[in-house]
């Protein structure tokens, strides 16, 4: 049996996104006493994981999706990974921007995937 394609689009941009996230913040928290070019360094070499995960995420998923749905698609991704790295790894406080931004996230998926 097969996986639909937008199924393993959504699973890799998933696992694309836990790299993105650290690869984009975590220098933050870890490497804040460094020097920026090596939290750079650092974060690119995160970075080529996303993209081994996220090329291949995007070329399966738009045998399925439109290049709009992959995108918004993506970009509910992108906030369901990091609230909880943002909350549990980065200590950062829950806010009530969150849940805002989420039902902006939703309008958009609802747009973009009706009809």
């Amino acid at each position: 049996m097969q996986a639909h394609p937008v199924a393993v689009s959504a699973l890799l941009l998933v696992a694309s996104n836990v790299f993105m996230t650290f690869a984009w913040y975590a220098h933050l928290k870890n490497l804040a006493s460094r020097p920026w070019w090596i939290a750079a360094l650092a974060s690119w070499g995160i970075a080529l994981f996303e993209y081994l995960l996220q090329v291949p995420a995007n070329r399966i998923g738009y045998t399925a999706l439109s290049l709009g749905q992959l995108k918004i698609m993506q970009e509910a991704i992108t906030l369901a990974v990091f609230v909880p790295f943002a909350l549990f790894y980065m200590q950062q406080p829950l806010k009530l921007d969150y849940l805002w931004a989420a039902l902006c996230i939703v309008g958009a998926v609802y747009f973009i995937f009706r009809g």
